[in-house]
C-alpha cells in the first residue's frame, strides 16, 4: 500500500517534466523561426477548433497553412493557438528557418512575451516537482 505514496508523486512529477519539456521545445522552435530571418506568404487551408472540458469547455484554434520556401519546397504545417480571425483562404506571413521550415509559425514575433510565459510555466512546474520530491522525501520509513 505504501507504493501509492511513491507512485503518485512520481507520476505527477513525470507529467510536469514532460509538460515543461514540450513548452521549452516549442518556445525554442518559435524563437528560431522568428530569428531565422526568412518569411513567406502562406495560405490558410483549414481553420478549425477543438474543445476540451465538461462544464466550462476551453476552445483552442488550429490552422493548417501551406507555403513555398525560397528553395521551392512546399511545406504544410498545423499550428495551435492562432488568431480566431484567420479563416480558410486567408494569406498570412509565416516565419521559418531554412533548415527546418516545417517548424514555421504564423504568429507575430513576440519573443519577450513568449519567454516570460515559458519562464512562469517552468517555475510553476518546478514548484510542482519540488513539492513531489519533498513529499516523497518526508514520508516516514517505519510504516506510519
Amino acid at each position: 500500500m505504501d507504493v501509492i505514496f511513491y507512485a503518485a508523486p512520481a507520476f505527477i512529477a513525470c507529467v510536469a517534466l514532460a509538460i515543461g519539456y514540450a513548452a521549452l521545445r516549442r518556445t525554442l522552435q518559435l524563437r528560431a523561426a522568428w530569428r531565422g530571418g526568412l518569411t513567406a506568404e502562406a495560405r490558410c487551408l483549414r481553420a478549425y477548433t477543438k474543445s476540451r472540458g465538461g462544464d466550462h469547455p476551453r476552445t483552442v484554434h488550429h490552422h493548417v497553412y501551406e507555403f513555398t520556401t525560397r528553395g521551392g519546397r512546399t511545406v504544410r504545417f498545423d499550428e495551435v493557438g492562432g488568431s480566431a480571425m484567420t479563416v480558410a483562404g486567408d494569406v498570412v506571413v509565416v516565419h521559418y528557418t531554412d533548415h527546418r521550415p516545417e517548424h514555421a509559425t504564423a504568429r507575430e514575433p513576440r519573443p519577450v512575451a513568449n519567454l516570460t510565459g515559458t519562464v512562469f510555466l517552468l517555475g510553476f512546474l518546478g514548484l510542482v516537482v519540488g513539492f513531489c520530491v519533498y513529499f516523497v522525501a518526508d514520508l516516514p520509513t517505519d510504516g506510519f
